[in-house]
C-alpha cells in the first residue's frame, strides 16, 4: 500500500520488525495458546530490540523515530501475535507518562531503561468499582511528609505480571482535580500481585490485578503535580492508548486477511477455489476494502501526532473505524471458514478472539463516537496533542530528515 508520508525507514523497520516475528515469536505461538501463561522470555527478548523506546528521544537511548513507527512495529508484531502486540502497546502507555509529565530526574532515571529493555513500564488507572469512568476511582494516597502511603485495587493492567514500574493514578484530594499520578516499584512492600488469570485471547500477555496495601514510596515519585492524575492518564490513553490499541485491531486484521485469502485459494469447491465464487469475491473485496481504510486513518492520525498538529479527533477516529473494520473483517472471515473456522488448529480462531481484546481498552466504540460527537458539535475540551505538542511531536530535526526522505 503506497503512501506518500511512509520512508525508507519505516520500511526498513517493517522488515525488521517482520523478520524477527517469523524468526522469534511464530514458532512460539503454539506453546502460549496452550499454556496462556505470562510469556516472560519472549516480552523479555522483544524489549531488548529497543523497540519500546520507538518515541523516546535518542538523548534518553531511544529510537526517536515517532509515532507511526510506532504504530508499524506494534502492526506487524500484532500479526504474528496479538499478544506480544499488546505487551509492545502497554508499555508504551507507561513510557508515555514519563514523557509527557516526568521530572527530569525520572527521565533520566527511567527512559534509558524503557529504551534498552532492562524495566518495562506499566500504567494503573481502572478500578473494579469505576471501570472507564476515572473520576470513579477509590484508591488513595495520603501524604506523610517525605513519602506517600498508597492504598486500593487497580484492574486490567496491561503487563501487570512484567512491569518493573508502574504508573498508578489514585485519589489525593476531591474532584477531577483529586487525582495524581506515582511511579510505584514493582518491588515496593505492599504492591502485591492477583494471581495471572486466563483470558479469552491475547494469551502470553498479562492484564491483572495490583494491589496496594499501605504502600509506602517517596515524594519524588509523584509525577507531575498533585492533581495531575488525570492529565496523566487522559493524555497517555488518548496520546499512546488510542494509536497502540488502532495497530493492534490493525495488525490482526492484516492477519485475518492473509489467513483469509490463503483459505480461499487453496479450498475447493464445486470444482474450483473457492476464490473462483462470486460470493466469497464479494466478501473477500469488502475486508480489503475495510482494511485499506482502517489503514489509511491509522497511519494519517499518527503522522499529524507525529508533526505536532491537533489530532485527537483523528486518533479518536482511527481507533473506532479500525476496531469495528477488523471486528466486522473477522466475521466475514467466518463465514467463508464456516465450521473450519472453529477449529482451534487454525489461525484466525485465535485472531477472531484477540480481536475482541482491543474493544474495551482506551475507550469503547460508544466512548469514541461520544467524542467525535463532542468534535461535531463544538463541545470538545481542547485537544491534547495541541497542549503536549512538543513532548508528543517528533523533534523539528527528526521531521526535517523524514521528510528529505519522501
Amino acid at each position: 500500500m503506497s503512501t506518500w508520508y511512509l520512508t525508507e525507514e519505516h520500511h526498513r523497520l517493517r522488515r525488521a520488525v517482520q523478520d524477527f516475528a517469523r524468526a522469534e515469536i511464530a514458532p512460539r505461538v503454539e506453546k502460549m495458546e496452550t499454556s496462556a501463561a505470562v510469556e516472560h522470555e519472549l516480552s523479555q527478548l522483544i524489549a531488548k530490540q529497543g523497540w519500546i523506546g520507538v518515541t523516546i528521544d535518542p538523548a534518553y537511548g531511544g529510537m526517536g523515530a515517532g509515532h507511526l513507527a510506532k504504530t508499524i512495529i506494534i502492526e506487524e508484531l500484532s500479526r504474528v501475535s496479538g499478544a506480544m502486540g499488546a505487551m509492545v502497546q502497554a508499555s508504551q502507555l507507561g513510557v508515555a507518562k514519563i514523557l509527557h509529565y516526568g521530572s527530569d530526574e525520572q527521565k533520566q532515571t527511567w527512559l534509558p531503561r524503557f529504551a534498552d529493555g532492562s524495566s518495562l513500564p506499566t500504567i494503573a488507572v481502572t478500578e473494579p468499582g469505576s471501570g472507564g469512568h476515572v473520576l470513579g476511582m477509590q484508591a488513595t494516597a495520603r501524604r506523610r511528609v517525605k513519602t506517600y502511603v498508597l492504598n486500593g485495587h487497580k484492574v486490567f493492567v496491561g503487563n501487570s505480571h512484567i512491569g518493573d514500574v508502574h504508573g498508578v493514578v489514585v485519589r489525593t484530594g476531591r474532584g477531577s482535580k483529586g487525582l495524581s499520578a506515582f511511579l510505584v516499584e514493582s518491588d515496593r512492600p505492599g504492591l502485591s500481585l492477583a494471581p495471572h488469570q486466563r483470558a479469552m485471547g491475547l494469551h502470553g500477555f498479562s492484564f491483572g490485578d495490583l494491589i496496594l496495601e499501605d504502600c509506602r514510596i517517596p515524594a519524588e515519585n509523584l509525577i507531575g503535580e498533585e492533581g495531575d492524575g488525570l492529565a496523566v492518564a487522559y493524555s497517555s490513553s488518548i496520546l499512546y492508548g488510542r494509536p497502540n490499541l488502532t495497530a493492534v485491531s490493525l495488525g490482526l486484521h492484516q492477519a485475518i486477511m492473509d489467513e483469509t485469502t490463503r483459505f480461499v485459494k487453496e479450498r475447493h469447491r464445486y470444482g474450483g477455489p473457492l476464490a473462483d465464487l462470486p460470493t466469497i469475491q464479494h466478501k473477500v473485496g469488502l475486508m480489503q476494502s475495510r482494511l485499506m481504510t482502517a489503514r489509511l486513518a491509522a497511519y494519517h492520525a499518527v503522522h499529524l501526532l507525529d508533526q505536532g498538529q491537533p489530532c485527537d479527533e483523528d486518533l479518536i477516529h482511527a481507533k473506532y473505524v479500525n476496531v469495528e473494520a477488523a471486528l466486522d473483517s473477522a466475521r466475514a472471515a467466518m463465514e467463508i471458514h464456516a465450521a473450519a473456522g472453529l477449529q482451534t488448529g487454525r489461525p484466525l480462531e485465535r485472531l477472531v478472539r484477540d480481536a475482541h481484546h482491543t474493544y474495551a481498552p482506551a475507550g469503547t466504540g460508544d466512548i469514541q463516537l461520544h467524542r467525535l460527537a463532542e468534535t461535531a458539535l463544538g463541545t470538545s475540551r481542547g485537544q491534547w496533542s495541541q497542549r503536549l505538542a512538543a513532548r508528543a511531536s517528533l523533534p523539528e530535526p527528526r521531521r526535517a530528515h523524514l521528510r528529505l526522505n519522501l
